[in-house]
């Protein structure tokens, strides 16, 4: 059993809006019940979102259409960073 109704942010704004202090609160779950904070499964706990720190597209940084051969880089952010679109650019490849 998982625990519901946690508050993830204060706001809409303060998660993606770029608020250096809008820090994410509580855990945050995969679909197979992992806590990808906490769990060594994601040694990253990226936030893959292929945007700019504004929210639009990214077009060079979004992963699209990259392989497994490939070099390609996309934007992600890490979790713990408190700003979820400040983005990062990180291979393509990182699980």
């Amino acid at each position: 059993l998982f625990p519901q109704g946690q508050l993830l942010a204060k706001s809409w704004s303060s998660l993606f809006g770029g608020q250096s202090g809008a820090a994410l609160r509580g855990p945050i779950y995969s679909f197979n019940g992992r806590n990808v904070l906490t769990d060594p499964l994601w040694p990253h706990q990226l936030a893959w979102h292929g945007s700019t720190p504004r929210g639009s597209h990214a077009r060079q940084w979004d992963c699209q259409g990259w392989r497994s051969s490939g070099i390609a880089k996309g934007m992600a952010t890490a979790l713990g960073e408190g700003r979820l679109l400040s983005g990062h650019r990180h291979n393509c490849s990182t699980p």
